[in-house]
């Protein structure tokens, strides 16, 4: 009998797939639930595991394009499994290789006995050459030479103009001003198509680009205050919740604060409408094998700091291993992405569409800064805030990144209830 391998639907509105890799060869034997293909989304990459045992016929190519439903292969279940072959045939087709390997040996030395006969008879009939005198034709004078070699320029590569064809002082400084940098080095390139994930992510790139009336607003943040926190609660907090309290807890909650006060933030434009949503789900960008990926955290505002390290942690390690799946990527209504755990110290991040803002987080450096009159030194983290015009006004704009700003420079306050509530609220 044979089963059909046909392309499963990655998602809602996914109607194309690309083959990115098949696990396996054609005509290879495989077990039920192997993964044998790898299938590109616009949206993320999906294992498809075998759905009976059996060898495999493949009948699309990598790189080729497909709809969902099609068939890309079939299993024969009747083929049975290989059992390693018989060792008199493997006997056999040893013996023939190595005759094959004798009989071209033979042959090449019947070769070279032929040509070594040729050349001894054209010798006999050739005359004695008669010695030519050698010019100087592509020798450097000891002037070019010096010039040459400074600047690593090969006498091969330049025609003399000097008597006989020697290479004059002229002729290596006009190379000098005309070949630039040196070019002996390796200069090979590489070219490949495009995943249709990285594809899709060049369109809607472009597409914010061109279709919204993006602005980016700036601020800083001055870190000391949430860098004391967590120094002093880190241990208990990992003791007792198994994951590290980072960053990025801070941030999701002041960000959702700010959507509450600012809830034109946390809008879109749908056709001529405009949605607003009463709910927060934060879109965390995370780096993974395929790129950047986007996955949600589900009404983040209802989420503890214990609650979103942990939904963080468990996003970012499906992402990192290729599990993510298109719904845990969608339905997002604002973006959080720190380019600053690669060293980034400012940036303009790129809106997530259909969302109508973004806030981009940087490295953190210690700058000398004012503190009631005096100057002190303090982690400081440059924050930027793109927003689509069209959506947000500049009030709205700024006024949210300082809510944002005021919420991280005063997290017991404005993040935690209240003054001494840091261990009610880190459920320590």
């Amino acid at each position: 009998m044979s089963v059909d391998i046909k392309v499963p639907s990655p998602g809602e509105s996914v109607s194309e797939v690309e083959i990115a890799q098949w696990l396996v060869s054609d005509g290879d034997y495989v077990e039920k639930d192997q993964e044998i293909v790898e299938l590109d989304s616009d949206k993320a990459t999906l294992a498809l595991p075998a759905e009976e045992s059996g060898v495999i016929s493949i009948s699309v190519e990598e790189g080729e394009s497909v709809e969902v439903g099609q068939v890309i292969g079939t299993i024969d279940t009747d083929a049975a499994k290989p059992d390693g072959g018989d060792d008199s045939d493997s006997d056999n087709k040893k013996e023939k290789k190595e005759e094959s390997k004798d009989s071209k040996e033979d042959k090449s030395t019947e070769k070279e006995m032929d040509a070594k006969k040729e050349s001894k008879d054209e010798d006999k009939g050739k005359a004695p050459a008669k010695e030519e005198k050698t010019y100087a034709s592509g020798v450097p004078s000891p002037a070019a030479r010096k010039i040459l070699d400074e600047k690593e320029i090969d006498p091969k590569e330049i025609k003399g103009s000097g008597k006989d064809g020697r290479i004059t002082k002229e002729d290596a400084v006009k190379a000098e001003a005309s070949m630039g940098s040196p070019t002996g080095a390796a200069r090979n390139s590489d070219t490949k198509r495009m995943s249709s994930l990285r594809r899709k992510l060049a369109q809607r790139l472009v597409s914010v680009k061109n279709e919204t009336a993006m602005l980016t607003t700036f601020n800083e943040v001055d870190m000391k205050p949430i860098f004391d926190l967590r120094a002093k609660y880190k241990e208990e907090f990992k003791e007792k919740h198994g994951v590290s309290l980072g960053f990025m807890s801070f941030f999701t909650k002041a960000v959702v604060r700010a959507l509450k006060e600012f809830p034109q933030v946390n809008s879109m434009i749908d056709g001529d409408n405009l949605v607003t949503f009463d709910y927060q789900d934060i879109s965390i960008a995370v780096s993974g094998p395929k790129g950047l990926m986007v996955p949600v955290i589900r009404n983040a505002e209802n989420l503890t700091f214990a609650g979103i390290e942990k939904e963080i942690k468990r996003l970012a390690t499906r992402v990192r291993d290729g599990e993510i799946t298109v719904d845990e990527m969608t339905g997002g209504t604002f973006t959080i992405t720190n380019g600053g755990v690669f060293g980034s110290m400012l940036s303009t991040p790129i809106i997530n569409p259909p969302q109508s803002a973004i806030l981009g987080m940087h490295n953190i450096v210690e700058r000398p800064v004012a503190i009631d009159g005096k100057i002190d030194v303090r982690p400081i983290m440059y924050v930027a805030l793109s927003y689509d015009h069209r959506v947000i006004d500049g009030r709205e704009s700024v006024g949210f990144l300082v809510n944002v700003k005021e919420a991280l420079e005063n997290p017991e306050e404005h993040l935690m209830g209240g003054d001494s509530a840091a261990e009610r609220a880190l459920e320590i």
